[in-house]
This record gives structure tokens, sequence and C-alpha cells, in this order.
């Protein structure tokens, strides 16, 4: 037989065909293991398959109306600013550990406490409303106090409301925003109370010195560009706890004190005005009176403006008349009439009315005693 040239020497040879060896049968058992292994392979991959299905619908999420959503795909943002920003709805991020969603409650109050100024208290003190005994001294290891401007101590402590406003900021910049915003609130408290005295945080100016602190803190907070708006800041300060006796004797004085300022105030407005009402009645009386008066001479000077060309005309007759007219004035009511006609010899003469008592009334005599 002729080598084909085309096969190649390293080639091996065609085997020659043969007699086909027969397979052998399994046995019953080995056949049935064949089967269940078969089986528990169809299962393993629906069960597989089952799990696939469930580890990728466990990426859908829905992000609520008062928050925003921020996906993280190995710990990076998925998007740049606003856009890594997501928006109330569902959506769909790979189940962890490859993607990460951080929600941020943008619409929420957050609030944090700072009780750096704050005496130490134990939980079961504050849950029951009681305060630790007053002490000589301070432990500055647990005890927190402020220093005021006049350098005295008290202890207060804050609680700050604010809202986030900048979700990228507050997750991304810092490490945990809301230890640095505590941070500020106590930095503000320490700082704005250096700026006060004593008695202007307890007692004058409480309202000035909580909304120093809240200006302060939300100087510190943009300044360092948290992300967050400060909505209010409550405040609770106190004298320690040793002078507490003090400060309330204290305090119940200037409350006196005001209250007798006050009643002193009241007292002067009270007379002021009724002062001034009856210095205003008294003006009106006398201006009423002065155009009355006014009025009246007008009248009697018009009156003896219209006599004049009567009396210039005839002195003698003007002057009887008037006297006759006075007199008929005068004695229209007169019961009885005496005329007193002048003396020959020019004398004046005298009337002598003579006005006898009321006759004496006897007195009514006592009846004779048996």
């Amino acid at each position: 037989m002729t080598p084909d040239p085309s096969q190649s020497l390293h080639d091996p040879a065609p085997e020659a065909p043969g007699p086909r060896v027969p397979e052998t049968p399994l046995d019953p058992g080995s056949q049935a293991l064949a089967d269940a292994l078969r089986s528990s392979f169809f299962i393993v991959k629906i069960v597989m398959v089952v799990l696939l299905v469930v580890f990728l619908g466990s990426g859908f999420f829905t992000v609520g109306p008062q928050e925003r959503a921020l996906v993280l795909r190995f710990g990076k943002p998925v998007g740049q600013g606003e856009k890594a920003l997501l928006g109330p709805g569902p959506h769909f991020a790979f189940p962890y550990p490859i993607d990460e969603v951080v929600r941020v409650p943008i619409a929420e109050i957050q609030t944090v406490k700072s009780t750096a100024g704050w005496f130490f208290i134990t939980p079961e003190q504050e849950l029951a409303g009681t305060e630790p005994p007053p002490v000589s001294s301070l432990n500055p290891t647990v005890d927190g106090y402020l220093i005021t401007a006049d350098q005295n101590i008290l202890h207060s402590r804050a609680t700050l409301f604010y809202r986030i406003d900048d979700p990228v900021a507050f997750v991304f910049r810092f490490t945990t925003a809301s230890n640095l915003v505590q941070a500020a609130l106590d930095d503000a408290l320490v700082d704005t109370a250096g700026r006060f005295a004593v008695d202007a945080i307890l007692v004058s100016e409480v309202a000035a010195f909580k909304d120093a602190v809240r200006r302060r803190v939300a100087e510190l907070l943009a300044r360092r560009g948290v992300g967050v708006t400060v909505e209010q800041v409550e405040l609770d300060s106190r004298p320690p706890l040793s002078l507490k006796a003090d400060f309330a004797r204290v305090t119940d004085a200037v409350q006196q004190r005001d209250k007798l300022i006050n009643e002193a105030r009241n007292y002067e407005n009270q007379t002021l005005s009724r002062a001034e009402a009856d210095a205003a009645s008294a003006v009106n009386r006398a201006e009423s009176e002065r155009q009355r008066l006014v009025e009246s001479i007008r009248a009697e000077a018009d009156r003896f403006e219209e006599l004049l060309p009567r009396y210039r005309s005839n002195p003698d007759l003007f002057v009887q008349l008037q006297l006759a007219e006075a007199l008929s004035r005068s004695m229209s009511r007169v019961q009885d009439t005496i005329y007193l006609q002048d003396r020959l010899d020019g004398q004046s003469r005298e009337m002598r009315l003579l006005l006898n008592r009321l006759p004496a009334r006897p007195k009514p005599q006592a009846p004779a005693t048996p």
C-alpha cells in the first residue's frame, strides 16, 4: 500500500477498524446513584437561579418623599454633585457588597446635645428628674462647667435642632458629620458663655444668650461647610449646685426689685395720665369759659353800640328810660314798693324797718306728781 504524501510523518497512523467492545451495563445501585446525582445537579441549578434572582431583586429600593439617597459602589459615590442624589421613588442598585445605599433625611429635623458644660449626673437621676447632692468643689474629670465674662462658673447644656440641606457635603466631606455638629455646638456654648456675665445668662439676658449661641454655631457650621441649616437651640443654664440657694436668693431679690420698679412705673404712668387728663379738662373748661365770656362781652359791646346813637341824641331821656327799664326789671317780683322822695332841705331820707322776733312759745308744764 502506497502511503499518502499529505499525511505527516508525526501523525499517528489510523487504527485499523476492529470489532466494537460492548459497554458494560451498570448495576441497579450505580444507575440509581447516577440518576440521583443528575436530579441533585438540576435542583442545585434551579436553586442557584432563584438565589441569583433574589440577589438581584434585593437591589431594588424606594426613596421616601422626605429623604434623598446616595449609592456607593465599592465605597465611591455613583455620580458627581447633584447627580449623585436619588430623589423620591423606586431605584435599583447592586446588592451589598457591590453597592451600598446611604439614605439622608433632608426634611427631618436632626438633634444633637451638648453636655460639655453640665455637671455629672447618672442616667437614673436624669430619668427621675433629680440632681446629685451639692459638693464643695467640682471634679474636672466628670463635671463640665462654663466660665463667664465676669469670671464666674455655671452649668449649661444645649440641644441643637438642625436640618440637612446639602446631603453630598454631609455624607462625603466628613467621616461623621453629626460628631462635627456636636463639636461646633460645644465650641459655640463655651465661647459664647465667655462673653456674658453670669447674671445675664441666668436672669436678665436669657434670650440674648440663647440667640448668641445659635448664631455662633450657625457661623461655625457654615464656615466648615457641613451642609446643614440650624433651626433652633434650646438651653438649660443653672448655677453650681453648691451655690444654688445663694443664687436663688439673689434671683428672688432681683425679681422683687423688678416688681417694685414695675409697680412704681405703673403708678407713675397712672399719675401722669390722670394729671394730663385733669390738665386737659381744666384747659377745656377755661377755653369754654373764655369763649363764653368773649361772646358775652361781644354781645354787650354790640348792644352798647346800638344804644350809643340814642344816648347821643337825648342823654337825659335815655337815662330816664334806662332807669325805668332797670327798675321794672328789678321790681317785677317785688310785692311791696316804697318810694322815698327827696327832702326839701336836701338831706337824705332814712327808712328803718323794725323786725321783731317771733313771740316766745310757752313751755308745756309737766303734770303734777300725785
